[in-house]
């Protein structure tokens, strides 16, 4: 039996194009790795993106300020109106009627303040009237007191009858009661007078309270009148009308709406974690889901809301229930846009938006610190001008030829 060494097969050797390939593979996923690590922290970590965002713009309610009857609607949806355009046309009949019943009111109290100020001179020459009758029957008096005396003291020997010394009692008598009533008219006639100025006093026939008082009721008036025309403020495009011909409206009521799509914003909603970076004046790239991505629009980070939507809602969340749910909070970020590119791709209210903010520079503010200039004109109303002139015309006319030339109504 031959003895023979039996000796371990070789090992086999791995396959060399695997361990090539696995080593690649290893090798590419540690680059993307290391890839997107870099761009995240490079590029990625600079901006804040979110697909809640919309269109958001001012809408301008058309409301009367009076109540009447609807006559003429010279506006409809989708219609372009400008400013000081009138839109809706209210029946101007009783309100007509109340300027011209102003309007003789305030003449009426002018012509009665002239008649105060023209008692002013009656009651005092009342007075010295009075005054007159006191010195008369002074007079009177004294002449009675002499003939009584002289009476009395030929009285004791006979030569004056009992009849006429009573006689000239009697006139003593009359005497110092006419003197009495001459007295007592004096005084009531410098009350009146005292009275009369009070009403009368420090001021003119224009700025007399009663004067005043009818002059703001025809203000009123006017202003009512010029009312009865709805106008627009802004420029812009009417939306929402509901006012139909013949319909009686009252005051307040809303009857269309005006949307100034040349001045519209966009409200971001980003993630509450997303706000730490987001400043006051950071650039922003938007895209409309309108147009897609072939425009895009370049705007700015005007302000960031003081509150969450949830704190705000109509229902806010009882957060002390024991069944609470924690639910990530988004506060709504304003983005003002590029005017040129609004005219040049005009944007509607509500329309969706994709939002990307350049948070690379942190410098700004996180909350305004001074007052926003208004950027929406206040709603065209009408002036008062023109009704303090008609005040002024009709005192100028019931003030007489006298009145107006002591006093002057400025014009």
């Amino acid at each position: 039996m031959t003895d023979t060494a039996t000796s371990s097969p070789p090992a086999r050797s791995g396959n060399p194009k695997r361990k090539q390939g696995l080593t690649i593979l290893v090798a590419v996923v540690v680059l993307a790795g290391l890839g997107w690590t870099a761009y995240e922290y490079l590029v990625a970590s600079h901006f804040e993106n979110t697909d809640n965002a919309y269109v958001q713009g001012d809408v301008i309610q058309i409301t009367p300020q009076i109540s009447g009857t609807v006559l003429g609607i010279l506006a409809n949806d989708t219609d372009f109106v400008k400013a000081g355009q009138t839109l809706v046309q209210l029946d101007p009949a009783d309100s007509k009627v109340a300027l011209d019943q102003a309007q003789a009111a305030l003449a009426q109290a002018v012509r009665q303040a002239r008649t105060l100020y023209a008692n002013n001179g009656t009651l005092t020459a009342q007075i010295a009237l009075r005054d007159a009758d006191i010195t008369r029957a002074r007079v009177d008096v004294e002449r009675t007191s002499d003939d009584l005396k002289r009476r009395q003291s030929l009285s004791g020997n006979g030569a004056v009858s009992q009849e006429e010394l009573k006689h000239a009692q009697q006139q003593f008598n009359s005497a110092q009661s006419t003197l009495a009533a001459a007295q007592a008219g004096v005084l009531a006639a410098r009350e009146q007078l005292n009275s009369n100025q009070a009403l009368t006093e420090g001021t003119q026939v224009e700025q007399q309270p009663s004067v005043q008082l009818a002059g703001a009721r025809l203000r009123e008036a006017f202003l009512a009148t010029q009312r009865a025309a709805l106008m627009a403020p802004v420029d812009g495009y009417v939306a929402k009308r509901t006012v139909q011909l013949g319909q009686r409206v009252a005051a307040g009521t809303p009857l269309m709406s005006v949307i100034a799509l040349n001045k519209v914003w966009v409200e971001a909603n980003f993630k509450e974690v997303q706000l730490r970076n987001i400043r006051i004046g950071q650039p922003v790239t938007l895209v409309a889901d309108q147009y897609g991505k072939k425009v895009s629009y370049s705007g700015t980070v005007s302000g960031l809301g003081a509150g969450t939507g949830a704190a705000f809602s109509l229902l806010p969340a009882q957060n002390a229930t024991g069944n609470w749910i924690k639910v990530v909070q988004r506060v709504p970020v304003r983005i003002a846009l590029d005017a040129k590119q609004l005219a040049a791709h005009p944007l509607r209210v509500g329309l969706s938006m994709t939002v990307e903010v350049d948070v690379s520079k942190t410098d700004g503010l996180a909350l305004a610190d001074v007052p926003r200039v208004a950027v929406v004109p206040p709603v065209a109303l009408p002036t008062d001008d023109a009704a303090q002139q008609l005040v002024q015309r009709v005192i100028a006319a019931n003030l007489g030829q006298s009145g107006a030339a002591k006093q002057p109504v400025k014009p």
